[in-house]
């Protein structure tokens, strides 16, 4: 890397890709160089990281507030919007109580901005109505984990232990088109003589590249779990020695299991037994195994028992506790795990605290130089929080997200942002949802900001600032520091990212997240520190688990789990599974990776992926245009006809706004454990559309 540049890291996916800036003369204020020397993708970016300073010339985001006047937002001086934000929360929580207003937030913040979010909702404004967008990413893969281990850290290991292991099952993932550098570990895994098992209801790019593909029908991976474990029991492969010594409660999850039988198993999801039994073959011989989920498995209402059941089926054979064995989550966001760790979850206090437990109460308090008794307790999930709005909730700022593209039933969810008497929104470029709003505040971006991520590893980085923003921008941490400054709190909202994270260590210290001897010079020295690190003297923690899990006696907890059908099942008025997913040239709901030409120019708008068998029925050919219908919504948008899904699921990806927007149609329908809504599997049909013109 040239030496004049600045080494920083992507911001997009939870792999946080090392890269370096070097300025430039023209529009675009930097170029993207690699990076080899940052472990994780050892130079390598996919085409989102490589184009990502697109986004910071002057004509793909905000340069100046806007407020809205006679319905249409203007150009603002940043006093005037700062005054019209702080008056609208005051005389919200004045006229309606302080619950009325709300905040949500965004797993892309860093951890400095998300922990001064949550601070800034319990302390300026005294309200407990905060969430985030993380909460749609992988908070049943965090619940399972907490009930199972104690603790919730994506990978609890190093992705270079991923090679190592002797099979990988990945579940509901496709890291080829989500994050492409990931998949050097998953070729390494077979050139090291490993195995990789995908379960997918299609054969996407990253199935290609298993060994064995398991295509199941959309929300039924918890019963493949089960009819897996059944096998293992049966075949009296479980780990006996492992169970008695590192578990407990694997009597009732036994008893669960063998109530699925493997017939059963066959014909709730449509694998094959005897594909079944190759894979617990594959499983069990190895010596090692992990399985690793994403949001297929997860993105469901009952996505907690889901994951715990993979969970299960790794401890009951011996593969967790162990090196290059285990359980992992992919996280998405790029800050989608210290996003939670330190606040903006609803019923969270930074460090992993929760927010009704009066010892983390008290030492987050003394942090903040405030009473106990003054901090709100736990508020709405995420869905719950913007389904509320314009009723309980009057008024909200919106930080780093854009609901109206990426919450299910968005039809809905635009109806209740509409409903509010006001609504704020900082972002970096114009969203949808910022598109809505009385005031839009525009925000730096990575590149002209300092702070730390926290990737799906655990590993804490250091993103650099690069360059200067434009005049009229400024960052998140300054937002807050002036509206809180308006609302009477003239201290504790520093804009210094630095002094924010170094009182975010201390309001973590003792917690499960414990960043207390992390410092921006040690992360800048080594690459990034695994939390929990709690000492200055403290190496950090790459490895969980291997002498004992972070529960009280130290053994990890079997959960038994029943499969149960999606909340929303095919009938005769909608008998077609969709699903949900991204493409490898957008990002997320879209808003900055739609920006991008070259990035359009490779997937240039929405889809319905349909095998050619039920594309026959409908009379459709490939590239006509279908209409997408459930009981929530109608979208048209063309066929793409492939033999790579199930003759019974449609698949869409969610990038796109308006009519294309595939969250029209995904059920809000709730986990009852992580309230992570059910966009992996609702009911719709097809039907043909006119063409246009």
């Amino acid at each position: 890397m040239n030496e004049a540049a600045t080494a920083t890291h992507c911001p997009y996916c939870a792999l946080q890709c090392g890269m370096g800036l070097r300025r430039t003369d023209g529009p675009v204020p930097v170029a993207v160089e690699e990076r080899p020397d940052f472990p994780v993708n050892r130079g390598a970016l996919c085409g989102k990281g490589a184009s990502a300073a697109a986004v910071l010339a002057p004509g793909a985001r905000l340069t100046t507030p806007l407020v809205r006047v006679d319905g249409e937002l203007r150009p603002a001086g940043w006093p005037q919007a700062l005054d019209l934000v702080a008056d609208a929360l005051a005389r919200t929580a004045a006229a309606h109580g302080r619950d009325a207003v709300g905040v949500f937030g965004g797993g892309g913040l860093t951890n400095e901005k998300a922990y001064q979010l949550g601070k800034f909702a319990r302390v300026a404004l005294g309200t407990s109505a905060i969430d985030y967008n993380g909460r749609f990413c992988m908070s049943s893969a965090a619940a399972a984990g907490i009930r199972a281990f104690g603790l919730d850290r994506g990978l609890p290991f190093p992705v270079e232990d991923i090679p190592r292991a002797g099979c990988v099952i990945l579940v509901g993932a496709n890291p080829a088109e989500t994050m492409p550098p990931f998949v050097r570990y998953l070729r390494e895994l077979q050139e090291n003589g490993g195995r990789l098992i995908v379960v997918d209801p299609r054969r996407t790019r990253t199935a290609d590249l298993a060994d064995l593909h398991l295509a199941p029908r959309p929300g039924t991976d918890l019963a493949l779990a089960l009819g897996m474990l059944h096998l293992v029991v049966a075949d009296g492969r479980t780990d006996e020695e492992f169970i008695a010594g590192r578990t407990t409660g694997w009597s009732g999850t036994r008893a669960a299991a063998m109530a699925h039988w493997p017939e059963l198993v066959e014909s709730v999801t449509g694998v094959p037994l005897p594909q079944l039994r190759t894979a617990v073959t594959m499983f069990c011989d190895a010596p090692t195994g992990m399985v690793l989920t994403a949001r297929g498995p997860e993105q469901q209402a009952k996505g907690t028992d889901t994951v715990s059941a993979w969970i299960n089926l790794c401890l009951a054979t011996g593969n967790a506790g162990r090196p290059h064995a285990g359980y992992g989550c992919l996280t998405g966001q790029g800050n989608g795990q210290g996003g939670r760790e330190h606040g903006q979850k609803a019923d969270q206090l930074p460090g992993y605290r929760k927010l009704d437990d009066p010892a983390a109460r008290a030492h987050v308090a003394a942090v903040w130089g405030v009473d106990p008794d003054t901090l709100p307790g736990p508020g709405r999930s995420a869905y719950e929080l913007l389904d509320s709005l314009g009723t309980d909730v009057r008024a909200l700022l919106v930080m780093g997200s854009n609901p109206v593209v990426s919450a299910p039933n968005s039809a809905h969810v635009t109806g209740r942002l509409r409903a509010l008497d006001f609504l704020a929104v900082s972002d970096v470029v114009l969203s949808e949802t910022a598109a809505l709003a009385d005031v839009v505040l525009p925000a730096t971006q990575w590149a002209e900001e300092t702070g730390t991520m926290t990737n799906l590893e655990g590993r804490v980085v250091l993103r650099r600032k690069a360059v200067e923003p434009p005049a009229g921008v400024r960052s998140d941490l300054d937002v807050m520091h002036h509206l809180a400054a308006r609302l009477g709190h003239g201290e504790g909202f520093p804009t210094d990212p630095e002094k924010v994270f170094d009182e975010l260590r201390r309001a973590s210290a003792g917690g499960v997240a414990d960043y207390a001897g992390i410092s921006y010079e040690r992360i800048a020295a080594e690459d990034g520190v695994f939390w929990p690190c709690p000492s200055a003297g403290h190496p950090g923690t790459p490895r969980l688990f291997l002498d004992r899990f972070a529960t009280p006696d130290g053994r990890a907890r079997f959960t038994p789990v029943q499969h149960r059908p999606a909340a929303e099942e095919p009938d005769d008025a909608f008998p077609v599974r969709l699903t949900t997913g991204r493409v490898l040239a957008q990002y997320q709901s879209g808003a900055q990776t739609r920006r991008v030409a070259e990035l359009n120019a490779a997937a240039p708008g929405a889809f319905v992926e349909l095998h050619p068998r039920l594309a026959e029925r409908l009379g459709v050919a490939d590239g006509e245009p279908v209409a997408v219908v459930s009981r929530r919504g109608r979208t048209v948008t063309p066929a793409r006809l492939t033999t790579a899904i199930r003759a019974d699921t449609v698949f869409m990806p969610f990038h796109w706004p308006g009519e294309a927007n595939a969250n029209l149609h995904t059920n809000p329908e709730l986990d009852p454990t992580s309230r992570m809504p059910e966009f992996k599997a609702c009911a719709v049909r097809l039907e043909r559309a006119p063409e246009a013109g």
